[in-house]
This record gives structure tokens, sequence and C-alpha cells, in this order.
């Protein structure tokens, strides 16, 4: 490693803001052909450095210490990527206008060819299947996984030396996850230096050469991945690297009668005028006091069936009963007390939030809106369930833009929960959240499924660590449920090759799946 020559490097960086350290005294040096991961908690200052490297600093930022690229073009794969794609244009149009940009020195009768060649090889390389069905979509049509390895694809295209990748593996199934550890190994192979930022430690162990643990924006740890991940010295990073979550999330005791059910369920989106089915359950079901968890990878389905429950995806037939009564499609057709009833909380809680109004405010609103309660009731009410998921009232009474990614999630939490629902499905709220993050989220989630008059959940997840302590597992490939069960068996005794194959990534991966 030490023979590679250094393509970037960072020397006393120090990023204030408002009189707020983002990141202190950080030095590090990427050689040619290796990854370098860095580590830690949301807000830690992971990809104010990152975004360093391409010159990019946040507004009114005081800037100290030096960054260095060794005449290298940078490439950067946010944690976010819809946020970098035009929504307004095929996926293709961008990858095609860029890879023309590079054939110009080719006879004019070849460019077009060559340019096809360029995007071909760049969607391959990214690991995108259907290269040529994504690339008539809008970026809203892709799934996440989609849209960030369209991303990877464009910063592989321009000929990028360094790419900083932040986040890459954050909402991905274990499948995905395995896909893309081989890609970006295999970028490294080609002499490409990788910074990855990233709370996914089964990946940092597979990728790093160097890894940097970061807290408050200091780096408290610093070494060779081995050394960190296996023998660490700072409590923080021994804090990280502690085991998930085991115990399960509702009583098994408590598990009653059946309270929600789905039947013949076949939901549709718009792709280019036609409508698509994208989602068939023949049965599916919920009782009183479990925890549903409900895997897959990306695009499978998740994400559908859980906004199908909730009334926020209307395209769909079929029946989907809550205590043998059909609830509407949409939820405008819906009842307050069906509103109520079941609560959906997003994957992205910064976008669920209005940044202009503090957040005590808006969880207040729930009891306001669907319970009719006062405003001062139910501002005490929002303090108080704000205060038992952690969050005082210091940070309640803060705008959404000046909490953490934890922080946020917490309080979507504590909103839907204001509702007293029935059912709460939760999508994917822990895929942004750091190892300790996680595990007090999901610890908050298990205290309130088993107080009295707690909520049944639908727990969508990507991450079968997650999905370990459920009652019940159901696992959707391709729009369908190939498997549903029990924990013990569908994670002990798999039926389904692609539940199989599931299991077997979490596996090569390093996750510990403990039934």
């Amino acid at each position: 490693m030490n023979e590679n020559p250094v393509i970037a490097s960072v020397t006393g960086l120090t990023v204030e803001v408002d009189g707020r350290t983002l990141v202190d005294r950080l030095s590090l040096r990427m050689r040619q052909g290796t990854v370098t991961a860095l580590v830690g908690a949301s807000g830690s200052g992971k990809t104010t450095t990152g975004l360093a490297l391409l010159g990019e600093f946040p507004a009114g930022a005081r800037v100290t210490g030096e960054v260095a690229v060794h005449g290298a073009r940078i490439g950067y794969v946010p944690q976010h990527p819809a946020a970098v794609l035009n929504p307004a244009r095929r996926t293709g149009a961008l990858l095609h206008d860029m890879a023309r940009q590079q054939v110009r020195d080719l006879p004019r009768p070849q460019r077009r060819a060559g340019a096809r060649q360029r995007v071909t090889r760049a969607l391959a390389d990214a690991q995108l299947d259907g290269g040529e069905e994504v690339l008539g979509r809008y970026p809203h049509q892709l799934s996440g996984g989609q849209q960030q390895r369209v991303v990877l694809a464009q910063a592989l295209l321009l000929g990028a030396r360094v790419i900083v990748a932040d986040e890459p593996t954050t909402g991905q199934d274990a499948l995905t996850k395995r896909r893309i550890v081989d890609q970006l190994a295999a970028v490294t192979a080609r002499g490409i230096a990788v910074l990855l930022l990233s709370h996914d430690l089964d990946v940092v162990r597979e990728l790093a050469d160097e890894v940097l643990v970061m807290r408050a924006g200091r780096v408290v740890e610093q070494g060779t991945a081995q050394r960190i991940l296996d023998a660490p010295t700072h409590p923080w990073t021994k804090e990280l690297l502690a085991e998930p979550r085991t115990l399960p999330y509702a009583d098994p005791g408590r598990t009653g009668a059946e309270l929600l059910s789905v039947s013949g369920l076949t939901a549709r989106h718009r792709t280019g005028g036609a409508r698509v089915p994208v989602l068939s359950v023949d049965r599916l079901s919920l009782r009183t006091g479990e925890c549903l968890a409900v895997v897959g990878r990306s695009g499978s389905g998740k994400t559908t069936l859980g906004r199908c429950l909730a009334g926020l995806h209307r395209d769909h037939t079929g029946q989907i009963l809550l205590d043998g009564t059909a609830l509407p499609r949409s939820l405008r057709d819906r009842s307050r007390e069906q509103l109520a009833a079941v609560q959906y909380v997003f994957q992205d809680a910064r976008a669920a939030f209005d940044e202009h109004r503090p957040v005590l405010d808006q969880v207040a609103r729930t009891a306001v809106r669907l319970h009719g309660t006062g405003h001062r009731e139910a501002t005490a009410e929002a303090r108080r369930v704000l205060t038992d998921l952690g969050l005082d009232e210091g940070l309640a009474g803060r705008l959404p833009g000046r909490l953490s990614g934890g922080e946020l999630q917490r309080a979507a939490l504590a909103r839907a929960l204001l509702a007293r629902p029935r059912v709460l499905v939760c999508d994917e709220i822990t895929s942004g959240l750091d190892p300790v993050a996680r595990r007090s989220l999901l610890d908050l989630l298990a205290t309130s499924v088993r107080c009295q008059d707690g909520p049944s959940v639908v727990l969508i997840t990507h991450d079968l660590d997650t999905a370990a302590p459920a009652t019940r597992v159901a696992v959707l490939d391709g729009g369908e449920v190939v498997e549903e069960g029990p924990r013990e068996r569908i994670l002990t005794a798999p039926r389904h090759p692609f539940t199989v194959s599931l299991l077997g990534a979490s596996r090569r991966r390093g996750t510990a799946l403990r039934p």
C-alpha cells in the first residue's frame, strides 16, 4: 500500500460555520488503488471532509488547512443520488451528453457508436442491470439503488481517478451491497482511489485499507482497517462496533387476533404512459401485538406495499382490511379514525418535515388534526412523547435542519405515535443511521410496541440484522411475497432460493444473524 503514489491529500483541515467546528484539524492521504474510510455518527464531519476534496464547503464557512489533488478528476456519489439527477431528463440523456464530449476526436460516422459503447461500459462497470430500459426512465422511476449506480456510472464515464462515495450502501439490501462492494473493489483494482464515507462497518471491513474514526469533527482513532476493526482502543470506536439488537421487538405472549389483512393486491406504477404492475400480494396479515418485517432487494416492492397500507399509493386493486373493514385506497378518502389507525414513518425523515417550522409544532399538529386536541394539550403531549424518545425541549424547539438524521428520525416516530396508531408502517427508518443511532431508535421502537395499547408494526427494511428481532418475516422479490413465516424459520431454514441467496450474501459480508 505504501508503494502506491499519493493521489490526494488533506492536511490540517478545519471547517467552521457560525462559530461551530464541523471538521477539526483533519489530515489524510489517499493512495492510488486504495480505499480510505471515514466512519462515525451522523454529523461527525464525514461528508464535509469528502466535499472538501471537490473544493465545496458550506455557505459562510471559515476554512483553514490544505486540500491537494494531484492532477486527478474527482467523482462524487452522494448519499441521496436523486438530488444530483435532473428530474426532467431521462437517465440516458446526461450519460450520452457526457459520452459525446469524449468521442469528438473520432471520425464523425463513428461518434454515435463510440458514445453508446462508452455509456454501455460505464453502466456495466456500475453493475446496473437492464441498462437500455433504465436509460429510458426518469430518475423518479428508478429505485434508490438504481439511482446510485447511475451516478456512479457518470463518475466513471468522466474518467474520475478519485471517487468520493458517501454512504453508498445506505438503504440497500444484502445482495445489492454485495454488488456495490464488488464494484468498488473493481474500481480500486483499476488504480482509482476511493474515499468511503460510511457507517456500514461490514462494508468498511471488506473494502478499506485505512480507517479514520470521526466524532464531532475530530479523528479520534486512525489506522489500518484490520487494527481499527479488530482491536479498537478508543471508547467511541468500541461503541460503534457493538453488536446489533437481538431482543424481540414485540412480546411474543401478547400476539392476538388478526388486525390487518391484505388479499389479492396488485399495485401499478405509471411508466411511459402505461400502467405497469409492480406488486402482487395474494395474502398477508398482521396480528395485534406483533412486528412483521418486510425484506427484499431494492425495487422489490417493499415501499409500494407500505404505501398501499397507508393510503399513499392509490393505484391498486384488491383489499386491505382493518378489523375486517375495507380501507379506502387513498388516504384522502379515509376517515380521521382510519388515518390515525395506520401511520407511516418515511425513510427520508428530513423530506417529511417542513424546514421552516419547529419540530415540536409539527409533531403536535398530528394530535390536533387527527384527534381534535387543543393546541396547548397537543403541544404538551408532543413534548412528552419527544422527551420519551430522547429529544428534550431544546432539540424539539429547533427547525428540522438543525437536527441530526437520528434526531429527526426520532421526531418522525414521535409524530406517528402521537396519532395513537394501531398499525405503524416504518419504511427503512434506520437506513441512514450510524450503528449507535440505529440501536437506540430500534430500542425506542420496541418500547413503543411493548407498551399497553402499543401499535403492531410493519417494519420495512433491507437489513437482516434489523429484521431479525421481528415476530415474523415476509420476503419480497420481483414484486411478490416469495416466503413468509416466523423469524426463526425464515432466518435459519429458508425455503425459497431468493431467501437463501439473501441470507448467504449477508453472511458473506460478515453480518451476524441471531434469531
